[in-house]
């Protein structure tokens, strides 16, 4: 089956390669690049590929396709999927496919109205040591897992990152933009689904010359079988240095804890009267955002589908919403 594309936003580099993989992709037609700011689209002419349109609301009335890609900054994107599952096209967005509760129940609503499909670049199932830890977990290696912590930290990267994320309101929140790939993976690896939120903080740390943007992200929930994750996200990388802690996982159990990260050599594993710990391999990953999106437009959904996607975005957004009661949201 042949599926026509159209994309809406090139302003996060993320979207370039999911553009990679529906150009290549012989079951992809892209019919329709849309960027409605003048800067963005010339970098995209720039690269050799042509905008076709300047007005979202002009694309999806006049090309005919079935599969709307977005990559837009974080604070338009909801308002982008709602446009589009009313048009009746299925979505796929960069994380976060939105930022607000109230943008995510009509995505959701209009998603089971109307029998549509949506997927998220959540690309770390697909990293080898997540699947194998993966593996170790299902094996029982480590027995029953009790607490995971996770940090994602990221580098502020000023002056290259884009200048919309210290806009206000375009992000969004750095526990709504990052956290999202560790809550994904604690469902995944763990089988549980996310229960109580317990904690958020998110501050300004780093970012002295924006202030209001909070770059700094911190958190606590409870999983439903009584697992307790902890979590740092913030933008406190240093920049030009390579560290162990981009996406650093820690998963303890009854029998031994698991440690990895997502450029690590394999998953170190430290059992009960085990010694100093042993190195597993790398495995294969049994998961991929794009190809469990693409089965599911087809009507062949698997074990990872849009309601996977909706509900760890509602948990992502929820722990934001209580670092926004509590400390205030970015203005």
């Amino acid at each position: 089956m042949k599926h026509k594309v159209a994309f809406v936003g090139f302003r996060h580099g993320h979207v370039e390669s999911l553009y990679k993989r529906m150009a290549e992709d012989p079951q992809i037609e892209i019919v329709a690049l849309c960027e409605e700011n003048a800067d963005a689209a010339a970098a995209v002419e720039k690269s050799g590929r042509h905008i076709t349109h300047t007005d979202y609301a002009k694309m999806l009335a006049e090309v005919e396709f079935d599969i709307l890609c977005i990559g837009d900054y974080y604070g338009i994107r909801g308002e982008r999927a709602i446009a589009g599952l009313k048009a009746g096209k299925h979505v796929i967005s960069d994380k976060p496919l939105c930022t607000s509760l109230d943008e995510l129940q009509k995505i959701r609503a209009l998603a089971k109205e109307k029998n549509l499909a949506i997927g998220i670049m959540l690309d770390m199932r697909s990293n080898k040591n997540v699947a194998a830890a993966k593996k170790l977990i299902d094996e029982g290696l480590i027995g029953r897992i009790h607490q995971i912590q996770f940090t994602g930290q990221h580098p502020l990267s000023w002056g290259s990152r884009p200048a919309w994320y210290f806009e206000s309101g375009k992000h969004g929140g750095t526990i709504n933009d990052i956290a999202i790939h560790g809550t994904d993976l604690t469902e995944y690896l763990t089988g549980h689904k996310i229960k109580e939120l317990c904690a958020a903080r998110a501050w300004n740390a780093y970012a002295s010359a924006a202030p209001n943007f909070k770059d700094s992200a911190q958190g606590m929930y409870v999983m439903d079988d009584g697992c307790g994750v902890i979590f740092d996200v913030s933008y406190a990388a240093p920049s030009g240095c390579k560290t162990p802690y981009y996406w650093q996982f820690r998963i303890w159990g009854e029998k031994g804890v698991l440690d990895f990260h997502c450029t690590s050599d394999g998953v170190t594993a430290y059992l009960v009267n085990g010694g100093e710990g042993k190195v597993y391999p790398a495995s294969e990953p049994m998961l991929d955002y794009y190809t469990s999106f693409i089965a599911e437009v087809e009507g062949n959904k698997g074990e990872w589908g849009t309601e996977d996607f909706l509900s760890v975005t509602e948990s992502t957004l929820r722990l934001q919403n209580l670092s926004d009661i509590h400390y205030g949201p970015e203005e």
